[in-house]
């Protein structure tokens, strides 16, 4: 069963929801954030990042706090990098907790997470939803973005099967950003997966890929954290179609996924979910195990 209970969690205000194999911590004091992912009693999987900040254009920055957390695209500093710092309603749910972002005045974009943990396993529902407030219709995509610690392996699955009867058509796309060197030791590129190896100790990288299977994973210290997205086929993926995206530097790696670009009226919301699961070594799930293991290699 459920378990919520308020406290401090690293100087933020915070709602720690558990059960007997997961735990979570959620800030109200800014965000809304998770900052806390512990399965299994093992340490925080999610990094916590003090000091990070983003320039917002001409009011300051936003800080990243570290953790999960609810954007959209495409990437505007303008709108993107509005500061977070304020703190947010919550309201207690069967299970879990719902976390509501004050309006963002320059957007008229309101941010919602709903939290619903499973009431034994490793596993938590995320429900991201983004209404429009405003006056003006406003054309987004939600986008999921979840920053865990360095020293592990990021997991984006590719298609296999062949997209036509004779096997002539391209089955699968890799997106890459400017920033990321094709020959970096920390990206390895296989038939059935392609691995980002959270390593580095300068630079960037960032990979997408379109992902019918909509799963994407990260093994770190013998655990695999895994997010499950539903993909739309057909849908108006930003990101030259990247549905599930993976960034890395040395402090952190991050698992991102989107829904389709939507266009919003006033009065209107859109709503993103993701299923986590976090699996203790030894116990992964074949479907995932049976396609990373061989090609997971040594990280660079």
């Amino acid at each position: 069963m459920a378990k919520i209970t308020e406290v401090v969690y690293e100087g933020y205000e915070a709602v720690e929801i558990s059960n007997q194999n997961l735990s979570l911590w959620v800030t109200v004091s800014a965000g809304p954030r998770i900052l806390g992912l512990s399965a299994f009693k093992e340490d925080n999987l999610l990094a916590v990042l003090p000091g990070a900040e983003l320039d917002y254009p001409g009011e300051g920055s936003l800080k990243l706090i570290g953790g999960h957390r609810l954007w959209y695209a495409p990437e505007i500093p303008e709108r993107t990098y509005i500061p977070d710092g304020n703190p947010v309603a919550w309201n207690p749910v069967d299970g879990g907790i719902e976390l509501i972002q004050p309006v963002e005045q320059s957007t008229g974009v309101q941010k919602r997470i709903l939290i619903e943990i499973d009431p034994t396993a490793a596993r938590v529902t995320l429900t991201h939803t983004l209404s429009n407030q405003g006056n003006e219709p406003i054309e987004l995509a939600p986008w999921a973005i979840t920053q865990v610690r360095p020293g592990g392996v990021g997991v984006l699955p590719l298609e296999t099967a062949n997209a036509d009867p004779h096997g002539l058509l391209p089955n699968r796309e890799v997106v890459l950003w400017p920033y990321t060197q094709i020959q970096s030791e920390h990206l390895s590129l296989t038939d059935p997966a392609i691995f980002v190896h959270s390593t580095m100790s300068e630079g960037a990288l960032k990979v997408g890929v379109s992902n019918p299977r909509g799963w994407i994973a990260y093994a770190l210290a013998g655990q695999l954290f895994v997010k499950r997205s539903p993909y739309v086929a057909g849908g108006s993926y930003l990101d030259r179609g990247a549905s599930s995206q993976i960034y890395c530097c040395k402090d952190f790696l991050e698992l991102e996924t989107l829904s389709p670009l939507v266009q919003l009226q006033p009065g209107e919301e859109t709503s993103h979910i993701e299923y986590w699961e976090v699996y203790a070594d030894g116990k992964w799930p074949a479907e995932i195990a049976d396609l990373i293991l061989p090609g997971m290699g040594t990280p660079g």
